[in-house]
């Protein structure tokens, strides 16, 4: 089962749907990263988009590993693009829980005075 829907259990209506907003504004795109990819490809570009400066810098260094690496990024971009997501979506979900919590706790804090 996906790790994000096991997280979001026992959430409210509320809290999905702040973090629903906050993936749908964040969220990386297939189709944006395989465009960089077409046109930029040997430098990276691709690499830059989805957070992962450090083999950006790699690529535009060796000139995409002349090739062979923005070669064989076509086939991985879909997958590291899904895995940014699920992470990004994993820590939204995280700090609406700690939020709620944050929240609950000066609710409590404030009742009990």
């Amino acid at each position: 089962m996906n790790t994000t829907l096991l997280a979001k259990q026992g959430m409210t209506a509320e809290q999905l749907a702040m973090v629903q907003s906050e993936v749908n504004s964040k969220a990386k795109s297939k189709g944006i990263a395989y465009a960089l990819w077409w046109f930029t490809g040997v430098w990276g570009g691709h690499r830059f988009y989805a957070g992962n400066t450090g083999m950006g810098i790699g690529m535009l260094l060796t000139f995409g590993g002349l090739g062979i690496w923005s070669l064989f990024d076509v086939f991985a971009i879909g997958k590291a693009i899904e895995r940014k997501n699920e992470a990004m979506e994993m820590e939204t979900i995280t700090m609406v829980k700690a939020l709620q919590k944050v929240s609950s706790n000066r609710t409590e804090a404030e009742s009990a005075i």
